[in-house]
């Protein structure tokens, strides 16, 4: 399950400002290149973009206008000057990787314009998109799953030195797929056993622009019991896990070990080993893309990779 939060410290003017403090509204076939790249990075912070993107994104755009000269207007661009910058791109030798962000960046960009009324036609659409994808991720597989879910109770078991908190770090990881960062972050209050029935927790952000990421995760019941023996025991005072990052990575790799897997069990590897559990199980891609707090922009290649990772055989 998952609702987007109820209340932010956001005034209602900022969440919608009207049309005419929008930047693309001040945007028209004859603004320059320069004017036009600046909106566009403005509306993909909007949409939740991650601060690499939008500088990844925008740093492209901006080599393009250094090429072509920002002053240009839009309604003088042509295809052929797409294709020219591109061809200059080979000649540099950019990897292919590059390369394909690039033909990326400039189709993103002028489908927006078009999109948005600013230009009649779109002159990249005849640039061919030769889409490069990095290796698909590492997940566990169900039995797998078990193997590691086993492992880390008996750790929680064993005589000399039990320890719960591999179990209960991995079993929060495979049921909700959150990042290190987020967990790191979690607090206690974040943890609402109001609804002993409907166990959830919030993940929560401190930086307004991270607010799109703000989430309510449904807990298995079961796990209830685990947090509330660890908290017995460890009494944590605000952090749910008050360790170092690199802690909490050798409790992960702590469960590795004890269930003599191959892969080394990461918190990337848990928020794959979710959303594929998620997508198998019949959940809807934007429900999944919501779960994990990405946004539309994040979730491109990322859905892609996910469609191929839950294909039989794999």
């Amino acid at each position: 399950m998952i609702e987007q939060l109820p209340l932010f410290s956001v005034p209602t003017a900022e969440a919608s400002p009207p049309a005419k403090q929008r930047p693309v509204s001040a945007l028209h076939d004859t603004s320059s290149l320069k004017a036009a790249i600046l909106a566009w990075c403005a509306h993909m912070r909007r949409e939740g973009a991650r601060e690499n993107t939008v500088k990844s994104f925008g740093g492209d755009l901006n080599l393009f206008a250094a090429f072509l000269g920002g002053g240009r207007g839009l309604n003088q661009i042509t295809t052929r000057d797409l294709e020219k910058w591109l061809e200059q791109q080979r000649v540099l030798g950019r990897s292919p990787k590059t390369y394909a962000r690039r033909v990326t960046s400039l189709k993103a960009f002028f489908r927006w314009l078009e999109a948005a009324g600013v230009l009649p036609g779109d002159p990249a659409l005849p640039i061919v998109q030769q889409t490069v994808i990095s290796p698909l991720p590492a997940f566990l597989t169900e039995a797998e799953v078990e193997t590691a879910r086993t492992a880390a109770q008996s750790l929680w078991a064993r005589a000399e030195k039990p320890d719960i908190r591999p179990y209960l770090l991995l079993t929060l990881l495979l049921q909700t797929g959150i990042k290190k960062s987020e967990c790191l972050n979690l607090e206690l209050n974040h943890i609402d056993l109001s609804n002993p029935e409907e166990p959830v927790l919030w993940v929560r952000y401190n930086e307004t622009r991270n607010r799109y990421k703000e989430r309510k995760l449904r807990l298995e019941t079961s796990w209830i019991n685990v947090y509330n023996a660890y908290v017995a025991e460890y009494a944590p005072e605000q952090k749910v896990f008050p360790y170092s990052p690199r802690r909490l990575e050798y409790l992960l790799e702590d469960v590795t070990v004890a269930a003599g897997l191959d892969k080394h069990i990461s918190f990337e590897m848990c928020r794959w080993t979710c959303m594929v559990r998620d997508a198998r199980a019949g959940m809807d891609y934007d429900r999944i893309r919501q779960r994990m707090g990405l946004s539309r922009i994040q979730w491109r290649e990322i859905g892609m990779k996910l469609k191929k990772l839950v294909q039989p055989g794999i």
